[in-house]
């Protein structure tokens, strides 16, 4: 494995998106465990675009455009869910010092559903993985699906690293419920710009 994968992983991943905003409204709103809870769960909706980009079934999201459109804007519906819910006065970032924890099996879920239902990441990874597989390599699918790995591992850490920032700010932002209006404001626009961002997009 090359220091340039090692690199423009690291690259893309620390790239602020959807994982990064879901992870740091938790690590904000319910704290350090909900933060990596958030982390995993995004990290493991990569791994159906990994099977899928491996196996080649992302060729039938770049041929088909209804197969593409119907996913993508699947990915555009739940991106505005998550803004309504994140803006709404008992979402996700509505949050005080008595807050009951939030149920883990649903940060994980919507985490993974995040990413799943992103199209484009079949496709990055379908056009990602191949290049850094050396001609010489006797299993380019096994050694892809170690590229992969190392790209999932690298996601979960900085996905963690980025929870932990919110977290360490929380106290600060439950005191302030003003300044945490503010951040439920902010990541609501985020989260429908990255959904009106993918329904304009073309491949």
């Amino acid at each position: 494995m090359s220091l340039e994968y090692l690199l423009t992983s690291m690259i893309v991943i620390l790239l602020p998106g959807t994982g990064v905003l879901y992870t740091l409204a938790f690590g904000l709103s319910k704290g350090w465990r909900a933060s990596i809870l958030a982390a995993f769960g995004c990290t493991l909706g990569i791994l159906p675009a990994i099977v899928a980009s491996i196996a080649g079934l992302a060729a039938l999201l770049h041929t088909s455009a209804l197969a593409f459109q119907i996913v993508k804007y699947l990915g555009v519906a739940y991106l505005f869910y998550m803004a309504w819910c994140v803006l709404r006065d008992d979402g996700a970032l509505q949050v005080s010092e008595g807050d009951a924890p939030a149920s883990e099996a649903r940060i994980v879920v919507n985490g993974f559903l995040l990413n799943i239902l992103n199209p484009k990441l079949s496709l990055f990874f379908l056009a990602f993985l191949p290049q850094f597989v050396p001609a010489t390599t006797a299993n380019p699918t096994v050694y892809m699906l170690g590229l992969a790995a190392t790209f999932m591992l690298l996601t979960f850490i900085v996905f963690v690293g980025y929870g932990g920032f919110a977290t360490a700010t929380r106290r600060y932002v439950i005191s302030r419920p003003r300044v945490m209006l503010w951040f439920r404001r902010g990541f609501a626009g985020a989260f429908g710009a990255l959904g009106l961002r993918l329904a304009l997009s073309e491949r």
